[in-house]
């Protein structure tokens, strides 16, 4: 087992510059503790754990299915009010409410897709829009002891006693998180065919139910993972905050998601993690510089101007300039190579 996991990442990870990146990368957020024990730094990555998991889920749904969903917040703000109410009515500790919030945002996902199934995409945006902004309202104007109003439940249990044991538990799930649906959406994979399907559905929907495709079913699955690890980032936010607020349903909320993952580049996983990494950490540094006034104006200048010149987003961009794909057996290849590692075909 550890002699084919070793083949796999010198064949699979290490001549591949983007793969060898994103390992760097997160073995730096593994080893950041052992760097700083600035809590603010903690803090700040841990967030941007759980917004990654809440972006990449938006992107694996919106992405890579075409199912244009402007209220991914409500799957949010569904794991955080499930994670909370649980506590709160039954006492249960975190390892329970976490996972039961997650599946609650799951089947709410599952209910919420059934009346837009045959909708086309702007009909389809209008009305995920509108489910988390009646939900949202519905829950402040709930009495203050059922679901805590304006003010949201507050004196949830911590997701650990320390900082950095809580930091921890959001990067191995984060991490684990990215690996799934990176895989589910992996078109190339040979066991997993809901990536290729995903893809099929995304790019012509007639001729995917032509070929025999079932939409419907494949559609409703894209809804329950993506409510399903959003929900998941919302209880796990609801813990380590120890809040669960209204403004987990916001429309702002499903606009960062949004945001990021095209920042990055949509429909690819690791562009969602980037666009996270990068401006939800830059916004929050800025509010500790004179800049304070001025940050969301300099995150807007910076959005438009990776739109304008990277339109596919930051993060796919520097891979076609560190990576070129082979023409006869489509492997990816360092982008200084000349011929193909695999079959010796020229790149140039």
């Amino acid at each position: 087992m550890v002699r084919r996991l070793l083949r796999d990442f010198r064949w699979g990870i290490l001549p591949i510059p983007g793969r060898t990146l994103a390992v760097v990368f997160f073995l730096s957020l593994f080893i950041l503790p052992l760097i700083t024990d600035s809590k603010y730094a903690l803090v700040l990555i841990t967030m941007a754990a759980l917004y990654t998991i809440f972006a990449v889920s938006w992107d694996l749904l919106s992405g890579y299915t075409g199912q244009l969903n402007f209220g991914h917040a409500l799957f949010f703000g569904a794991g955080a009010y499930g994670a909370a109410l649980l506590y709160q009515y039954l006492g249960w500790p975190p390892a329970a409410t976490i996972p039961l919030g997650a599946l609650i945002a799951t089947g709410i996902g599952v209910v919420t897709c059934l009346p837009a199934l045959r909708l086309r995409p702007p009909y389809l945006s209008l009305l995920t829009l509108a489910f988390p902004i009646i939900v949202e309202q519905i829950v402040r104007s709930l009495p203050k002891d059922i679901a805590g109003g304006n003010y949201g439940i507050r004196g949830i249990p911590p997701l650990a006693n320390s900082p950095i044991d809580s930091y921890y538990i959001c990067l191995v799930v984060m991490t684990i998180s990215v690996l799934i649906m990176w895989k589910l959406t992996d078109a190339g994979s040979k066991n997993i065919r809901t990536g290729l399907i995903f893809h099929a559905i995304r790019e012509d929907e007639i001729a995917a139910r032509a070929s025999g495709i079932d939409t419907i079913r494949y559609k409703v699955l894209a809804f329950a993972i993506g409510g399903f690890f959003a929900g998941l980032a919302g209880a796990l936010c609801a813990h380590f905050r120890t809040l669960a607020s209204p403004a987990y349903f916001s429309i702002f909320t499903s606009f960062n998601a949004i945001i990021w993952a095209v920042f990055g580049g949509i429909a690819s996983i690791y562009g969602s993690v980037v666009g996270v990494y990068t401006l939800y950490v830059l916004m929050d540094y800025l509010r500790l510089t004179p800049l304070y006034e001025y940050r969301t104006l300099i995150t807007t200048v910076i959005i438009i101007l990776i739109l304008l010149f990277m339109p596919e987003g930051i993060a796919v961009w520097i891979r076609d300039k560190i990576e070129r794909e082979c023409p006869r057996c489509k492997v990816s290849n360092a982008a200084w190579r000349h011929e193909c590692r695999a079959c010796g075909a020229p790149l140039r």
